[in-house]
Formats: C-alpha cells, structure tokens, sequence
C-alpha cells in the first residue's frame, strides 16, 4: 500500500486495480484539504500508472464512504464559493480516461455524494445511504448538475430539495448504482467487476467510457460523428486484429493497447 502526502489518503494496486481509499474514519472520511490533496494526487498517480486499469474510489471503515465537506474546517475558513477544484470531478476538473468504479461502502452524503456520482460504475454496500444535504445546511450543489442525466429528473429534484437520504436499494432502483451486494462482499465484488474490465481491450475500454457521455453532451446526429471519430483509431490498431486472430487460434488475447 503506498501513503499519498499522508496516510490520510492510501493507493494500492491488485491486480492492475488501484485502490485509493480516503482514510478518515474517526471523520466519517471528511473532505478536509489533507483529503483533497490526497485524493488529487491519487487520481494524477492512476492517470500516470500504466499497471492500473482501473479506478476504485472508497472509504475507510464500514459507517461511511465519504460525509463530505469538512464543516468544522469550513467554518474555521468562512467558506464561501468552492473553487473549481475543491475537490475531484473527473471529467471537470481533472481527466480520468480510464474507468473509474465508486465502491460505497456506507455513507455518501453532499461531497461524498458528488465523489460517487463522478465515478463511471458505482458499487454500494446494502448498508449505504445516499444525500445531498446542502439544503440543510445552506451550501450549494453545483456539481449536481448531471445528476438528471443520471437519474430521472424528478428523482433528482427531490433528492436535492429535501436533503433526505435514500437507501442503497432505493440508488440502485433509481440508477444511481449499478450493484448492492452485502457489506462484506463490497471489497470482493468491486474487484471482480474491476478485473472484468481489466482483461477488456484498452482502447476499446476508453473509447467506450467517452462514448456514453456523447448523447449528454451533444445532438445526436452530432454525437454519431463523434463517436465515429473516438472510434476509428480502436478500428486501426493491432488490438482490433489481435482480438479476432485470438478467438480464431482459441487463446487468450494478447493486448497491446496500440
């Protein structure tokens, strides 16, 4: 296991899975800026590690995933408008083109919310809880805008009106997560789901995740174009003809990533 900036934030790679787990449970592993740090850091070191594959985002302990922001430490600042780059938003703030999964295993509340919301493919533990509480506490939530892309509309809006929390069965209703498995099966499964991916082609992995997104972001005739684009390199590559050379020859392919 390797410590990021302090032991506050810890990556581990199994398997060519990196783990980067926030390690503040006496906190309900808070975002406070040694959090943040770590988690930016964790994140530059997956981009930069060719043995990683894959994302898995979690946290330490079984009671939460991430509380979100730190209160105290807000206060003590008189916080007022995050910046930017508060805190990761892949895809916003920083560019993750690997697959990212968000293994919750407990609860995700406001920035824990956002930090499972920001990940590809999210696993929750049957003990897991899911808010954006900023209504409660008179903060913003400016990061939910895709949220309706991500759920349904109504959902989204009463989720963030009122600040409750929903259970993972209600999230995993709703399609906010993919999987809810008992809590001490979230490790083991997570990594199973992770390794699945792992074994895929990288390059059709990558252009799959940018392609998911295009209706979100574009038109759709406009969204066909430019995922014919993101796709023609993956046509053209040794991998696209080594996959069909490995079925023919009844072996395991031999992936390249080029």
């Amino acid at each position: 296991m390797t410590l990021l900036a302090t032991d506050i934030v810890t990556y581990e790679l199994r398997n060519r899975v990196a783990w980067l787990t926030i390690n503040r449970p006496e906190a309900h592993n808070a975002l406070n800026k040694a959090v943040r740090d770590g988690l930016f850091a964790g994140v530059r070191r997956f981009n930069d590690d060719d043995d990683a594959a894959v994302l898995v985002l979690t946290g330490a302990g079984s009671k939460a995933f991430c509380a979100g922001g730190d209160l105290k430490e807000m206060a003590d600042n008189a916080l007022q408008v995050p910046p930017i780059d508060f805190v990761p938003q892949f895809g916003r703030n920083i560019e993750v083109t690997k697959p990212t999964i968000a293994a919750v295993n407990g609860a995700a509340l406001a920035g824990g919310f956002l930090l499972a919301q920001t990940c590809d493919l999210a696993i929750a533990a049957d003990t897991a809880r899911f808010a954006i509480s900023e209504v409660k506490v008179g903060r913003g939530a400016p990061w939910a805008a895709p949220l309706p892309w991500l759920i349904p509309p109504r959902i989204a809006m009463q989720i963030l009106l009122t600040g409750d929390p929903i259970n993972a069965r209600r999230a995993h209703e709703v399609g906010l997560v993919n999987e809810v498995v008992p809590a001490d099966e979230l490790v083991d499964a997570t990594q199973r789901l992770a390794e699945r991916i792992a074994s895929n082609a990288p390059l059709s992995v990558r252009a799959a995740k940018r392609t998911v997104r295009l209706v979100a972001e574009l038109p759709l005739a406009e969204a066909y174009v430019e995922a014919e684009r993101i796709w023609e390199p993956v046509y053209l590559s040794r991998d696209a003809q080594e996959g069909p050379a490995a079925f023919r020859d009844k072996r395991a392919p031999r992936w390249e990533g080029r």
